[in-house]
Formats: C-alpha cells, sequence, structure tokens
C-alpha cells in the first residue's frame, strides 16, 4: 500500500503469536495489512453493535407501525 496523508509510519512491539492468527483469519499477507484489516474490524464491530442496539431500541424504528410496514414486503 501506497503512503497517503492518512497514514503514519510508526514502530511499535506486536505479539507475534498473535499476528500470525489475525494474518490467518483475516487472510493478510503483511503486518501493515493485517494491522489496517484488524483496526477496519474493530470499527466494523462498533458499527454492528450500534445498529443492534437501534433494532432493540423501543420506538427507534416504526417496525410495528401497519401503515409503515404496508409495503415493506413489496
Amino acid at each position: 500500500m501506497a503512503a497517503s496523508s492518512k497514514r503514519k509510519k510508526t514502530s511499535f512491539e506486536v505479539d507475534t503469536e498473535k499476528v500470525s492468527a489475525a494474518r490467518e483469519v483475516l487472510g493478510t499477507k503483511t503486518l501493515t495489512d493485517t494491522v489496517d484489516a484488524a483496526l477496519s474490524e474493530v470499527v466494523k464491530l462498533r458499527q454492528r453493535r450500534q445498529l443492534v442496539e437501534l433494532l432493540f431500541r423501543p420506538g427507534a424504528l416504526a417496525l410495528d407501525d401497519p401503515e409503515t410496514m404496508a409495503d415493506a414486503w413489496r
């Protein structure tokens, strides 16, 4: 991946066993790609949790409104 203004070169220690396990799960090859993919998954996880919270919040969606749902499956 090419460096961009959103990327920052840094140095840090990592647990190589965790990196190997993450590479296998994520299907990545390089450390940079693995860390990037893992960070993306964390962000997506937060978004999924927020969606689940919304779905279970009473009144947040009009799914129990017959008028709203009348054409939902057409």
